[in-house]
């Protein structure tokens, strides 16, 4: 296991040193979880891979009864038009 040295920023950012970054395959946009308990935080990483799939598996009821309401595309903009303009 790595060990490296950050600080957390003013805007409460904490930066992965790039030694840690390059080692583990951490790209831009990356999502974690973080996990707090006393004095001691947890990052873990999420593989997109799993979150596209946890996402299409989450969706795929609700598609199915969107079909069968027949209700479209142009429904949902017309929708979203109206609710910003009531906003």
């Amino acid at each position: 296991m790595e060990v490296e040295l950050t600080r957390i920023s003013e805007k409460g950012q904490v930066v992965i040193p790039a030694s840690i970054r390059k080692g583990m395959g951490i790209e831009k946009s990356d999502r974690f979880l973080v996990f707090g308990e006393d004095s001691t935080i947890v990052l873990k990483k999420i593989e997109k891979q799993v979150m596209s799939k946890s996402l299409a598996e989450l969706t795929a009821p609700l598609q199915k009864v969107v079909a069968k309401s027949g209700f479209t595309r142009e429904d949902l903009q017309k929708e979203i038009k109206e609710a910003r303009k009531n906003a």
